[in-house]
């Protein structure tokens, strides 16, 4: 299966929650810190727990080049634990010159070997379009974030009353020739989702923001519930990953996900 038909594939089975590893070795649970590799030890068993249940795995980058070439090679072997079945998502946010992001999307499509990989557009076409040409991946281009800071240039309004992430998603819909592209929006309010989805029309969205940073689960899945439409990932990292720092963290990272699956299940019943 391509990046896209792995998506489609989850939500047809009603899979819509993204597990962010954002893995960081000060919240790790104690008894895992006398592990030769304590982060990769605590992927290993998120991922075992929750895999039957998880629409896609996000890895944040930043969390493990930290560590330098060892976080490189943790990337690449949490990699290999995840089912070849699930959509995997490099959040690398990358974006530069044409002969920059072409080295940049060959590192993360060909020898990490991801599915899919968040970027931001700011450069414009050219900085994105290297990742454009691998049909088989989805590439999700930051329009509206979820951090406070989006206000600073995202929501800046227009002379034709536009706002900028609007200029962002029209342009993405102009890109996507070879439907490979999404788009990160945040989902800290529901209501800019719903005022938003004739730009976003069919474009798979990434949602960040739900749980720890002020979103809510039923809000989204009911905004996308009204349009008959799917195509969408909710991703949760701390809610599910740090739900328990005891030793059975990984059954309570599963006993999270199911319960925000039956949730799901839930409203679209």
């Amino acid at each position: 299966m391509n990046a896209l038909q792995k998506l489609e594939s989850a939500n047809h089975n009603n899979k819509f929650i993204c597990v962010g590893l954002d893995t960081d070795i000060n919240k790790l649970p104690e008894s895992l810190l006398k592990e030769s590799n304590p982060i990769l030890e605590f992927n290993r068993r998120i991922i075992e727990a929750t895999s039957k249940y998880a629409a896609a795995y996000k890895i944040n980058f930043a969390f493990y080049e930290v560590e330098g070439a060892n976080g490189l090679k943790n990337i690449e072997q949490t990699l290999n634990y995840i089912p070849q079945d699930i959509l995997t998502i490099g959040d690398a946010k990358r974006g530069d010159i044409g002969n920059t992001s072409k080295k940049y999307a060959s590192a993360v499509f060909n020898s990490m070997g991801f599915d899919s990989i968040t970027l931001h557009p700011y450069m414009g076409y050219d900085s994105v379009s290297p990742f454009l040409e691998y049909d088989d991946k989805l590439n999700f281009i930051l329009a509206l974030t979820s951090n406070p800071g989006a206000s600073d240039f995202e929501k800046l309004k227009l002379s034709d009353g536009s706002y900028v992430f609007q200029k962002v998603i029209n342009a993405v819909n102009n890109w996507n020739k070879k439907k490979n592209c999404g788009i990160v929006f945040g989902a800290t309010r529901s209501e800019e989702l719903n005022e938003n989805f004739e730009h976003i029309r069919d474009l798979p969205v990434l949602l960040p923001g739900v749980g720890a940073q002020g979103g809510k689960l039923h809000d989204v899945v009911n905004a996308f519930k009204e349009i008959n439409r799917k195509r969408y990932l909710i991703n949760i990292s701390r809610g599910i990953i740090y739900k328990d720092s005891s030793d059975d963290f990984d059954m309570n990272a599963a006993e999270e996900i199911i319960s925000l699956n039956n949730q799901v299940s839930n409203i679209l019943s």
